[in-house]
């Protein structure tokens, strides 16, 4: 059982991103066997200040037989800025996708959002089982598509990112993320772990090579150090946010 966010800034954060928080946390909870996850020293729970307003990041980490951490961050910078960030990180011995969300925007809406269920494999594409079942999701249109970025070829053809013009898109965002999530939950909770190194050894190719292109997100970077040093944002980039194993 997870436990409780009530005291989270989650409450005083933008409606779309709590009711994310509470979908991810709702299909974990009925799909997955979850236990702690030990977040690094100092991590959990961190306060800052970004260009005279309070910045607040709050750390929320569980682990799985098939994920060596599923990792949900909220953040909140002054009354302008909140963020939600979700990452599921296989363990080495299960050859699937690693699933993503992110939502940035505060109290005048949504400015982007992203979802994918990334493939880790060397040509790119995602295990027939997740194919299948993502392929024949309903087609949706979005007013305001996005333009993914240069290091973005990590992403899957499935990779949804827009930004929300009404409370339908914001909607049909949310919906399509329960999709891909409870698609994820249930497939992973089948698979069988892999035995050959050869093929271990594959997936963590995979999974570094997602890690190292997220850890090009300037702008994530940016906010990071402005707030708590290059060294301390180095540090959060490669061991809270896309941490790998070697």
């Amino acid at each position: 059982m997870l436990k409780s966010m009530s005291a989270s800034i989650r409450n005083r954060q933008n409606q779309l991103i709590r009711r994310l928080a509470d979908s991810i946390e709702e299909i974990w909870q009925k799909n997955l066997d979850l236990s702690p996850y030990s977040v690094p020293e100092g991590l959990g729970y961190v306060e800052g200040h970004l260009e005279g307003e309070r910045l607040i990041i709050e750390n929320h980490c569980y682990q799985t037989p098939q994920f060596r951490k599923l990792h949900l961050e909220l953040a909140q910078v002054g009354n302008g800025l909140d963020i939600l960030h979700c990452v599921m990180f296989p363990n080495p011995e299960y050859a699937i996708p690693i699933f993503g969300t992110d939502l940035v925007g505060g109290k005048g809406g949504i400015s982007a959002a992203i979802a994918d269920l990334s493939p880790i494999s060397s040509d790119r594409t995602l295990p027939s089982s997740y194919y299948q079942k993502l392929s024949v999701l309903s087609a949706l249109e979005f007013s305001q598509p996005r333009a993914l970025p240069e290091w973005g070829d990590i992403f899957s053809e499935f990779c949804l990112f827009i930004r929300p013009g009404n409370p339908e898109e914001e909607d049909k965002f949310l919906n399509r993320v329960r999709e891909f999530l409870t698609i994820h939950c249930q497939i992973a909770s089948q698979q069988t772990p892999l035995t050959s190194n050869l093929d271990i050894s594959k997936v963590l190719a995979g999974q570094r090579n997602y890690c190292t292109k997220q850890q090009q997100n300037d702008k994530t970077r940016r906010v990071l150090e402005k707030s708590f040093g290059t060294e301390w944002a180095d540090r959060y980039m490669t061991t809270m946010l896309f941490d790998y194993v070697a």
